[in-house]
């Protein structure tokens, strides 16, 4: 059964009763829980990272003295607090509707909080005037944005409601008294300021790598014959859709349905995982089968054990769900180079570029002639 459900996660046209049965007497997550969210610009709203990356720009005029800022550490603390306020319409000019409240802060225990906070701002930011409640897609506090807000618009006005001015006060507020977000010991300090919790800073200093990662295109200029071609072809298709089932050696094509978790790809014209891989080697004139368990049985396997450091560029990266047994691989991208891989991740994303250690349970790579 674990071959079967491995034969499904990147999908060779297999029935629909073969993915339910499998999905229901594995008892294994589907996709959407197995492959972490994107560690790309892609899984972010374009507006909010344009904020970001305004934000990243305009807070040395506002704090001179900071070093390092950058929009993916930003996006760090945004994914966390509000998931780049994903669900939300977002106007050009930065408003977000319906706005993002945090629960009640009145120490009752919901959301984790067990003290209590009084009014700060009469339900002026956020919309109650019988306690506190943190507010937009940096979740500040009424009485923290006070004190750190900056209108980045141009509108006249500061509002933690607002795309742009949200990411410029967050930014201003990491950035303290003139930290140096470049050194890492600072950068978790400003992290764990904003959230005085281990795991937050864990969490959140995790997305920052993993953009950090997507933010920075590889370097080709040593790379030359098959490998370069591979990459060179998997890269042209970055911003096409995830198929469940879609693309084959001749390109992008609809998918089917259904995946473990009920996502269609047969309205979807694009790539899942491997028929990402088969199209790239296919331009190299080298033939891989359909799905990521059959490809790790084509040239020389380069084991988990050796780590990342052992990949070179055109290599085939795998993803298990027991590591080490081959036939639980659920998951293929290609390396690229400096811990990157291009990645058809999962439903509702497009091929991009990942870390590496974006998903879980890395399985070892494999190299072709």
């Amino acid at each position: 059964m674990l071959l079967l459900f491995a034969a499904v996660c990147c999908a060779a046209p297999l029935s629909n009763a073969i993915s339910a049965y499998v999905a229901l007497t594995t008892g294994a997550q589907a996709e959407d829980g197995q492959i972490a969210e994107g560690g790309t610009a892609a899984d972010i709203p374009p507006r909010m990272l344009s904020a970001y990356k305004k934000a990243a720009r305009l807070v040395g005029t506002s704090a001179p003295m900071c070093r390092g800022m950058r929009w993916p550490i930003l996006a760090g603390i945004a994914k966390v607090e509000s998931n780049h306020a994903t669900g939300r319409n977002i106007t050009v000019g930065g408003d977000i509707r319906p706005k993002i409240y945090g629960v009640l802060l009145n120490g009752l225990g919901t959301g984790g909080n067990t003290t209590a906070l009084p009014d700060t701002d009469g339900g002026k930011w956020d919309g109650t005037a019988s306690g506190e409640r943190a507010v937009g897609p940096f979740q500040f506090l009424p009485s923290t944005w006070e004190s750190i807000g900056k209108d980045a618009n141009a509108d006249k006005k500061a509002d933690p409601h607002n795309a742009d001015d949200a990411a410029l006060g967050a930014a201003l507020y990491l950035c303290g008294n003139g930290r140096d977000l470049n050194q890492r010991a600072q950068l978790k300090a400003a992290i764990f300021q904003y959230n005085h919790s281990g795991q937050y800073v864990a969490d959140v200093t995790g997305w920052i790598d993993q953009y950090t990662a997507a933010a920075q295109d590889p370097d080709l200029t040593d790379l030359s014959g098959t490998a370069r071609t591979v990459v060179e072809a998997a890269l042209a298709q970055r911003g096409v859709p995830y198929s469940w089932g879609g693309g084959s050696a001749s390109g992008p094509s609809y998918g089917i349905c259904c995946s473990p978790s009920g996502k269609s790809g047969a309205g979807v014209k694009g790539f899942d995982c491997s028929g990402l891989t088969q199209y790239a080697y296919a331009r190299a004139r080298i033939r891989l089968p359909r799905t990521a368990a059959a490809q790790a049985g084509v040239g020389r396997r380069i084991p988990a054990r050796l780590g990342i450091s052992a990949l070179k560029a055109g290599d085939l990266v795998f993803y298990a769900y027991a590591p080490g047994r081959d036939a639980t691989i659920y998951h293929v991208g290609i390396y690229v180079g400096g811990g990157q891989m291009i990645n058809a991740a999962r439903p509702g994303t497009v091929v991009r570029l990942d870390a590496v250690g974006a998903m879980s349970g890395y399985a070892g790579g494999a190299r072709l002639p």
